[in-house]
């Protein structure tokens, strides 16, 4: 049971609009979003600074720091959802998608700039800052507004995983679950 009720239909006419705009066609609004629109002002500030628009990084590069980051931060909730909705258009296979919950930030199923973003969210998560060596790696792949959209986008995510796990949400019913087997704990980013 969440620990705050979503908000039911009919919504305020400007929440309604906004999870018309946030979901797609013939889709539910996520509980997340129900939940969140019980305070209708985090609710429109939280999801104007959404990052899901077309940036700097790729569609399959945003999803890498998404699902790394929501892995991390044990977030099962929100890795489903991003799982379901864009884990195909990102062209990820079984083993990235496994990968990015249970792998180390070298697998061998990633290229070498997306193995360097995967280590971004792990020195992010564990050190709360990205280390030089890491740093040098980004910088070889990404240029400033790439890098800095991704550690925007971990900062949002933590935030995002944050009000997951402390509404105790349950699942979307068409959310893939957690991989079985789970790092405890993570091994350190390089």
């Amino acid at each position: 049971m969440p620990r705050i009720a979503p908000a039911e239909p009919p919504y305020e006419p400007e929440i309604a609009s906004a999870l018309a705009r946030i979901m797609p066609e013939g889709v539910p609004p996520l509980l997340l979003f129900r939940t969140m629109a019980r305070n209708p002002r985090v609710f429109h500030r939280l999801f104007a600074g959404g990052l899901l628009d077309r940036g700097s990084l790729t569609l399959r590069q945003r999803e890498i720091v998404i699902d790394r980051t929501t892995a991390r931060l044990d977030c099962a909730y929100e890795w489903g959802v991003h799982i379901a909705f864009f884990a195909e258009k990102a062209g990820f296979t079984d083993a990235q998608v496994a990968a990015t919950a249970t792998g180390g930030s070298d697998a061998d199923c990633w290229s070498e700039a997306e193995q360097t973003l995967l280590a971004a969210v792990d020195d992010l998560v564990d050190h709360r800052t990205i280390g030089e060596a890491v740093w040098t790696r980004l910088a070889k792949h990404f240029d400033e507004q790439q890098i800095l959209e991704t550690i925007a986008l971990v900062g949002y995510y933590h935030t995002i995983s944050f009000l997951c796990r402390a509404l105790a949400l349950r699942a979307e019913s068409y959310t893939v679950p957690f991989p079985s087997i789970r790092p405890q704990p993570w091994p350190a980013a390089r």
